[in-house]
């Protein structure tokens, strides 16, 4: 049982830090067109996942913990919203004042965040899972367990590239592109561990969490992300979109 719990808490991770490694088959210097197309890409896939990994899922948590766990949702989305406003606003007043200079934090490092807070709820969902084998929580099998972190984990693959390839674009090396896109799962086995041991506390909350990463999710693919992806000359942004958009719609249903 404790290797099931071990796997099912690492593996997550692990797809972040396999899908950050495709930074090391890119070339050097990414082109504009290709820079396009990942930031297209990355919006179409964090689209999707606030939609069917956060959205959904909280709103079918709340349906049955009454109105109060139902108003969790718009409420936790707004407070996602106003969370990452108030992070840009201080992370970049900081660095200025560190940095002696005008210059803000690039669209990549509010999507680092963005994506990083995202996989909090999903490690809490595997957290929580994991208790149900310790009877903390309402139980699945071992097999249920391992086919919830495995799917997680898959769609945990185009996250850790859509931060990994524009760490590099903007001229990070190889292997810190890397570490910084498998940076950004390491807060899941971290929040499986903190829900594994307090199950049921989180467990109520999982609709203000997820609703509140979705919030941060989407605030970042609007003002960071489109912008940047889509011109008028050019619909590759546009076309890479869709089919972010549609990788992860299909593996969130798949899995």
């Amino acid at each position: 049982m404790d290797g099931t719990i071990t796997a099912a808490v690492w593996m997550p991770f692990l797809g972040t830090a396999v899908g950050a490694a495709a930074v090391l088959f890119v070339r050097n210097r990414f082109p504009e067109g290709l820079t396009r197309l990942c930031g297209g890409f990355a919006a179409g896939v964090m689209t999707a996942a606030s939609v069917w990994s956060l959205l959904l899922p909280a709103i079918g948590q709340a349906e049955s913990g009454g109105a109060a766990a139902f108003a969790a949702v718009p409420g936790g989305f707004l407070a996602g919203v106003i969370g990452m406003v108030l992070t840009e606003k201080a992370v970049t007043a900081l660095y200025r004042r560190r940095n002696n200079e005008e210059k803000t934090l690039s669209g990549t490092a509010f999507m680092f965040l963005a994506v990083t807070l995202h996989n909090v709820p999903e490690g809490l969902a595997v957290g929580i899972a994991c208790a149900g084998l310790t009877g903390k929580a309402p139980a699945l099998s071992p097999a249920g367990v391992m086919a919830l972190s495995l799917g997680i984990a898959l769609q945990n693959i185009p996250e850790g590239a859509i931060i990994s390839l524009p760490l590099r674009a903007e001229g990070t090396s190889k292997g810190r592109a890397l570490l910084g896109g498998a940076l950004s799962g390491a807060v899941e086995p971290i929040a499986a561990g903190i829900a594994l041991l307090a199950a049921a506390p989180i467990l109520r909350l999982m609709p203000f969490f997820l609703s509140f990463a979705a919030g941060a999710m989407l605030y970042v693919t609007v003002q960071e992300l489109i912008p940047d992806a889509v011109t008028e000359r050019s619909r590759l942004g546009s076309g890479a979109f869709a089919a972010g958009f549609v990788l992860m719609m299909a593996m969130d249903v798949m899995l």
